[in-house]
């Protein structure tokens, strides 16, 4: 995670020429993600996320928007999931709900005033203490997630409405089994710059 923070460190010292035109603001939205794997089912689950944004300027059609948000991703185990995790059999299970500290390191793209495509990684932290699908298990979760984030944002005067698709790009699955759990879905929120 140290090496994430000093690339961050980097932008925010790279972009110092236009840091005086930086703007910030509060984001909030909803979340439509699931969990990819055995066990899992494939439909999605509703979530949300709340935080901050900065955006810095990199001339005048490029900016780089880090954020840091509290993001919820909701999962939902399929009717199979006990002939997958046979040592679950007897156990009562429950959906997971995970809640991450994401930071999002966007690179924005402007072709016209009012809209931005962006992509970049999320990181995230779980936060959630009770990490277990069943009640005192074995942590079912890694710590952390990486993401890839794509999307457009909608630019009107200091509003920001914006969509996005995130792809998990690592394993999640602390289960020591070889199934892989990934994150993936939508984020859809409104924001506002000062």
């Amino acid at each position: 995670m140290k090496k994430y923070l000093v690339i961050l460190l980097a932008v925010f010292a790279f972009s110092s020429t236009s840091f005086a035109q930086f703007r910030i603001g509060p984001k909030l939205g909803a979340n439509l993600g699931k969990i990819d794997g055995s066990g899992y089912s494939e439909k999605y689950t509703l979530g949300y996320h709340v935080g901050g944004f900065m955006e810095i300027p990199l001339g005048k059609k490029w900016a780089v928007q880090p954020e840091v948000l509290w993001n919820q991703v909701n999962g939902d185990t399929a009717t199979n999931f006990r002939q997958v995790y046979t040592e679950l059999q007897n156990q009562d299970l429950k959906n997971p709900q995970l809640n991450y500290l994401s930071i999002p390191l966007l690179l924005s793209y402007k072709p016209a005033k009012f809209i931005s495509f962006q992509a970049g990684p999320q990181f995230g932290i779980l936060l959630n203490k009770d990490k277990t699908l069943i009640d005192n298990g074995k942590d079912a979760f890694k710590d952390g997630d990486l993401s890839m984030l794509f999307g457009a944002q909608l630019n009107i005067l200091s509003f920001r409405v914006y969509g996005r698709y995130a792809i998990g790009l690592n394993n999640i699955n602390d289960l020591g089994s070889q199934e892989k759990w990934k994150t993936t879905g939508f984020q859809l929120g409104v924001g506002l710059a000062f």
